[in-house]
């Protein structure tokens, strides 16, 4: 049976962490793996998170499945953090939310509710985008389309390429946009360009579907959800993945949901047990344990405030390295200027250097990137900058 499968090519980034962690070299750093580190280079558990891992120990006195849906106060909570405790869209029945196994998992069912409901839809998903998206999505049977909206040699978006792509998509096609600290760009959508788009969808009749993965990382948890507030308020249909493994730390957890907004209670009720069936033909349950920690924490005042601290220490620390690095490789002998990584948001950023640099930072200088440039700037700390913005700058004098 099996001796006709064929290799597959490695995944890009999980290939690049595997050449680190087999690089000998006592000083090297990897700015691919898309994970947060401190200034110290690791990736913390959070004390808010710590504090309500011992507040379960003596609550929890089950490990049986929770249910298809997961955790009844997680969804309601994520709810709340997603769209406002006073939105008019929390309490008018026209929400269906279920947890799923992090942000990947809120993706897949998503899809494969939209391919239940109208198998003939496109999704169009901008340019670049997360290496995952279209494996992802296209594997559940999306036809795939492309708009731009990135522009390399500018490091802004393609605003007018983009709306100009976004005024052609059909009626009943889903448009995927990242919420907020886009990846791998970190050009984040503006509150002219959301409304722009909103505008679009209801005038074109199609769905956005939003991946917001790292709200609180990039302008504050109210101001990162600018996006999704807006068009739950303006459009009768929209679709939300988002993940907690970023702003709660939950990587190795798999804490996610997934939420749709129906243009009717009795929509929204179809829509969940629809969702329910995917889920339980694909994981059937949701796993507990970062669900209840985060339904734990948001639930709680005080490890609310505790947590919102913590995230705000994360979010100041990648503003503070965007600065730090800019300053260092700026005024560079081959005349590039990085402003854009000070301006940009989130995790990510693309540098925007020639290959043959790229490959002489991994040979030379044991720094790691992933072919596209992109660069993790969570993984600069005070301890590796000098010599991380000195080796950049070796590079670049070369040509």
């Amino acid at each position: 049976m099996f001796e006709s499968l064929k290799p597959i090519a490695k995944d890009p980034i999980l290939g690049l962490m595997a050449a680190f962690r087999a690089d000998k070299r006592e000083k090297k750093i990897d700015l691919g793996v898309g994970v947060y580190q401190d200034d110290s280079g690791r990736t913390p558990v959070m004390k808010s998170v710590k504090q309500a891992e011992a507040l379960l120990m003596d609550l929890e006195h089950t490990k049986s499945y929770q249910g298809i849906a997961g955790d009844n106060d997680y969804n309601q909570q994520m709810m709340s953090l997603l769209f406002g405790s006073n939105h008019s869209i929390v309490g008018s029945g026209r929400l269906a939310t279920l947890q799923a196994p992090g942000g990947s998992g809120s993706l897949r069912v998503g899809a494969e509710v939209v391919l239940r409901a109208r198998p003939e839809a496109k999704l169009w998903v901008g340019v670049p985008t997360w290496p995952n998206h279209i494996p992802l999505l296209g594997s559940a049977g999306f036809s795939i389309e492309q708009y731009p909206y990135y522009d390399l040699s500018t490091h802004k978006i393609n605003t007018e390429a983009m709306m100009d792509a976004l005024s052609q998509v059909p009626a009943g096609d889903v448009v995927l946009l990242h919420g907020c600290c886009h990846n791998p760009t970190g050009a984040d959508l503006t509150k002219q360009h959301w409304d722009q788009i909103a505008q679009l969808a209801l005038d074109r009749g199609f769905i956005p579907f939003i991946d917001i993965a790292y709200q609180g990382l990039g302008d504050g948890l109210d101001a990162d959800a600018y996006g999704v507030r807006m068009m739950a308020e303006k459009l009768p249909e929209l679709i939300v993945a988002s993940s907690c493994s970023k702003n709660f730390g939950l990587y190795r957890e798999r804490t996610g949901s997934i939420t749709f907004i129906a243009e009717t209670s009795e929509q929204a009720q179809l829509i969940s047990s629809q969702a329910m069936s995917i889920a339980r033909q694909i994981y059937s349950m949701p796993p507990a344990h970062g669900a209840l920690l985060v339904a734990l924490i948001l639930g709680d005042d005080q490890l609310r405030a505790d947590w919102q601290a913590e995230l705000e220490e994360v979010r100041l620390r990648i503003m503070s390295m965007r600065t730090l690095l800019t300053d260092s490789i700026n005024n560079n002998a081959a005349g590039i200027d990085f402003s854009h990584i000070k301006q940009q948001r989130g995790m990510f950023s693309f540098l925007g250097i020639e290959s043959q640099q790229l490959e002489r930072l991994r040979e030379e200088f044991a720094i790691y990137i992933v072919s596209s440039t992109r660069v993790n700037i969570a993984g600069i700390n005070s301890n590796n900058i000098e010599y991380l913005s000195q080796s950049i700058r070796t590079v670049l004098d070369a040509g």
